[in-house]
């Protein structure tokens, strides 16, 4: 329906074969897209997945709109010369029976209404009882939407400004539709108002997919934070278990043979994966030095409740002058007859300043490294890991004499990425291979740095500790 009030820009009709092959273009699409809404597997606790079916849906609304809109565009224009030589296959219908698209005039000289076919199915209003009066349109509106009709009606009348806006209507089969107006005046010879002419869209379903996606959107963004929250807190809980020190710790200060400690936590991308690993370091009263790291089964609370009391029972034992291989039993003890998580794997430590001898047990863990004058090699494991199967029995501990300037690097199993492209040996090779760094490392801490910079991947799969030694002169 044209409209006067442009009538020094005449339109240019598109070519009938330009519309066809869009239409041809736009139900491509809309099978692309309603292929991969069916490829969508969406699960009820999945936020992502909801969100992107919803966006699929939002797509294909749009794509129906589209395609119905072109398909009204070429019944309005006349035949193109090549279709019956190049007939063009018949549009899919929709999936919805629902005319989307109406038009309208009100004449405000004559009172004349003039309502499109399609109009009257989108108000579900029979012909036969003819169209609405402009005065009596609002009528159909939510009582909260009638305001805003008036507004624009007479906006559009009295000041020549153009409608475009939504309101919501109740057919009379009680169905609410949200339409989506767009309508100008059409002016007489002295510039007045002589009528007003509307396009109307159902834009119902559109503006349901628009919700759909802010909603699921906003579920994924709130399941989100609460991902970043746990995760923060489930860190912080593990860093409050862990030694309150922080950096190099040497011990003990001035006898010969003294050590250079430093160690670092390296969380799991994931909050529920943390909790388990940990790393220790202690002075004993012989002057003898205990180092440990290890990781308990399971994770979350429980395990990092049950690492802070392993802690404490690792080190009363170690204050009591239990060596590794006797400890490590006890400690296995202790975690198998506890509510707690068991022990999944450990390495403990004691070094003896005077002898500079490490004596050392293992459970289930990569053995120490050790990197002597630039080359570095894992240390030989114990000759049988457990002596005997009754209680308080001993796993089984080696020795190794240590020199000045030698560097031991413990650690724990989550510290190189488990998948079928790493595997525990290659992370030692990827250890091992820092041998030239580590040897001019200037100290301990700095050694954790390079250890760091080289494992500590954004996205890891578990939490891990490392823990570094430097025998001093």
């Amino acid at each position: 329906m044209p409209s006067h009030l442009f009538a020094d820009r005449p339109a240019q009709p598109p070519e009938p074969g330009s519309v066809d092959a869009l239409i041809s273009q736009t139900r491509r699409l809309r099978g692309d897209v309603d292929a991969v809404r069916r490829d969508t597997v969406v699960d009820d606790d999945d936020a992502q997945g909801r969100w992107q079916r919803a966006l699929c849906d939002l797509a294909v609304h749009h794509l129906d709109d589209l395609r119905e809109h072109l398909g009204q565009l070429k019944e309005g224009l006349p035949p193109a010369p090549e279709a019956a030589v190049f007939p063009q296959a018949a549009p899919e219908a929709a999936p919805e029976a629902q005319t989307r698209v109406g038009s309208a005039e009100w004449n405000l000289l004559t009172d004349e209404v003039s309502w499109s076919d399609e109009l009257f199915q989108i108000f579900g209003r029979s012909p036969e009882a003819g169209a609405l009066p402009l005065d009596e349109l609002g009528s159909t509106l939510f009582s909260e939407d009638q305001p805003l009709l008036t507004a624009w009606v007479t906006a559009c009348l009295v000041d020549g400004k153009p409608i475009d806006g939504e309101f919501r209507i109740v057919r009379a089969d009680g169905r609410v539709r949200t339409l989506h107006m767009r309508g100008e005046p059409v002016l007489d010879s002295d510039g007045c108002a002589a009528s007003m002419w509307a396009v109307l869209r159902d834009v119902s379903e559109l503006r349901r997919s628009q919700r759909a996606v802010r909603e699921s959107r906003d579920s994924l963004q709130r399941q989100r934070e609460i991902a970043q929250t746990e995760h923060r807190l489930a860190v912080e809980l593990q860093e409050a278990v862990l030694p309150p020190w922080r950096g190099s710790l040497r011990f003990p200060h001035s006898d010969a043979g003294s050590l250079d400690v430093a160690a670092h936590y390296l969380p799991s991308a994931t909050s529920a994966l943390i909790g388990g690993d940990w790393y220790d370091a202690l002075e004993l009263p012989d002057g003898s030095s205990m180092l440990t790291v290890g990781d308990l089964t399971g994770h979350g609370v429980t395990a990092t409740s049950g690492m802070a009391m392993m802690l404490g029972a690792l080190r009363g034992m170690a204050m009591a002058g239990i060596a590794p291989g006797p400890l490590m039993g006890w400690l296995n003890q202790l975690l198998e007859t506890s509510v707690q998580p068991a022990l999944g794997s450990a390495v403990c430590c004691s070094y003896d300043p005077a002898r500079r001898v490490l004596t050392w047990a293992q459970a289930g863990h990569p053995a120490p490294l050790l990197f002597r004058r630039g080359s570095g090699r894992a240390l030989a494991p114990p000759e049988g890991i457990l002596l005997g199967a009754t209680s308080g029995a001993s796993y089984g501990q080696a020795e190794e004499r240590l020199e000045v300037g030698d560097l031991l690097v413990l650690h724990t199993d989550g510290l190189t990425p488990r998948s079928i492209e790493f595997s525990r040996a290659d992370g030692t090779e990827r250890l091992l291979a820092l041998a030239p760094r580590l040897s001019v490392a200037r100290s301990a801490q700095d050694c954790v740095r390079l250890v760091v910079e080289e494992f500590g991947e954004v996205e890891r799969e578990d939490d891990a500790c490392v823990l570094v030694a430097r025998v001093g002169g």
